[in-house]
């Protein structure tokens, strides 16, 4: 059996949906990422894809997040731009857009800085032991995947959307129940956010997987930087 973990970053903290061969297990809530981990390690799960940027570079714009963004289109703006390390090292959003823009030349918005805290918290558990399981993936380009290449134009917050994203993941095995326990007050885009990064990391374990960019790109310490569907 191949046990994989999609994780979505949500109020209060992460939403991790559980496979089991590509079927539907658990979905759990979870205060950190780093606390989720040695129980995904102990249940024997092999991939544990999140929707966070995982991987900085020294300098300029990451090619992954541009490609992305591309193959979205109409959704293109679901993607942003992740700038270098040195932007996320700073304390306050004005620093930090001061410094994005020394470096890119560009400015940084409030809702990327927004993510400043779990992002650093994810990239700290990607240089840890055990870090090798996490790869990054973006939900909508898993979604377009899942539709045949075609991405949905219907918003993940409404109800077409919604309901198209859940019909996806229902065809592909991934049957989400009505009842989540606990893990049900979580957003339903978060939920199915995770469940998309959920079949990513099925299809990871199982060397079906593709990344943007293809090969991916390195990270000044060699490891790949890359969104995978």
């Amino acid at each position: 059996m191949v046990n994989v973990l999609g994780v979505d970053a949500c109020p209060g903290g992460w939403l991790a949906v559980e496979l089991h061969d590509g079927r539907f297990a658990e979905a759990r809530a979870v205060p950190t990422l780093r606390s989720l981990l040695p129980v995904a390690a102990a249940g024997g799960v092999a991939v544990v894809a999140v929707d966070m940027p995982l991987g900085l570079l020294e300098a300029g714009w990451r090619r992954a997040d541009g490609e992305a963004a591309a193959l979205l289109g109409p959704l293109r703006g679901s993607v942003f731009r992740v700038p270098p390390r040195a932007v996320w090292q700073e304390e306050t959003y004005d620093d930090a857009r001061g410094r994005c823009r020394e470096l890119t030349g560009a400015g940084l918005s409030r809702q990327s800085w927004g993510l400043a805290a779990k992002l650093r918290e994810a990239n700290a558990c990607w240089a840890e032991p055990g870090g090798e399981r996490l790869f990054e993936v973006h939900p909508e380009v898993s979604f377009r995947a899942l539709a045949g290449g075609t991405s949905l134009l219907a918003r993940k917050k409404s109800w077409a959307g919604q309901m198209a994203r859940r019909s996806l993941l229902a065809r592909a095995g991934i049957v989400l129940p009505d009842d989540l326990g606990a893990a049900g007050r979580t957003p339903p885009d978060d939920v199915l956010d995770a469940a998309a990064a959920a079949w990513t990391a099925h299809r990871l374990a199982h060397g079906r997987a593709h990344s943007l960019p293809d090969p991916p790109e390195r990270d000044a310490d060699g490891r790949p930087l890359a969104i995978w569907y």
